[in-house]
């Protein structure tokens, strides 16, 4: 796929088919080809748990990116969630004590895009991770219609994994833009090239205006 050719989303929601799919690296690689089109494109951590004071996400889209931290990164707009403990962000706040204040995303996000062109929100896990007791990830989505990028990877089981998240997703009506497929997980030859074949051509029929990407191995 050429980049060039691609009319992107001015927010984009990056998810992922569960926790640890590699969202961090597809969202920074995804924004450093952007960029390496002539795009204005800043990355933005929709909520960080498991780290104090920074966003480890932040840090590796940058590095990726091959740009230092930015003046919004260093003033918290690009993270303006973090929780400590390594969990959803429901329990992530009830563990330290705060309140998830979804608005805060959203104003910061509002903010991002005052000054670039393009904002990829990375997203925490799927999008079934509960945000509060009330409103889960794809609710988020929804509620500020946010065109979403899917991460998938060879693992075992990501077939059932990705498919249960694209139906998720249409389901609540929202757009889904592109599914990207990570290769640092494969380790199954058999398996991984069966899942790709098997996901480019169930998009072609059952998603045939989502985009599927492949990251460089």
């Amino acid at each position: 796929m050429d980049f060039r050719q691609i009319e992107w989303p001015s927010r984009l929601f990056v998810t992922g088919i569960g926790t640890d799919v590699g969202k961090s690296f597809a969202t920074g690689w995804l924004a450093k080809e952007m960029t390496g089109n002539g795009l204005s494109v800043i990355t933005q951590k929709f909520i960080q748990t498991g780290n104090n004071e920074f966003s480890e996400d932040i840090e590796r889209h940058r590095e990726i990116m091959g740009i230092p931290p930015t003046a919004e990164d260093l003033c918290h707009i690009t993270a303006p969630v973090i929780f400590s403990y390594p969990a959803s962000p429901l329990l992530a706040s009830k563990i330290d004590g705060k309140e998830l204040d979804l608005h805060i995303v959203a104003e910061a996000t509002e903010t991002l895009s005052h000054k670039y062109s393009h904002v990829l929100i990375e997203g925490a896990g799927g999008v079934m991770v509960p945000l509060t007791q009330d409103c889960l990830t794809i609710d988020y989505i929804r509620e500020h219609r946010l065109p979403t990028v899917v991460v998938t990877n060879g693992k075992l089981g990501s077939v059932s994994d990705t498919l249960l998240t694209l139906y998720a997703l249409k389901s609540y009506g929202i757009k889904i833009f592109a599914l990207v497929y990570n290769p640092y997980f494969d380790s199954d030859r058999i398996i991984c090239d069966d899942t790709r074949q098997y996901l480019r051509t169930y998009l072609e029929t059952h998603y045939p205006d989502t985009l599927y990407l492949e990251m460089p191995s």
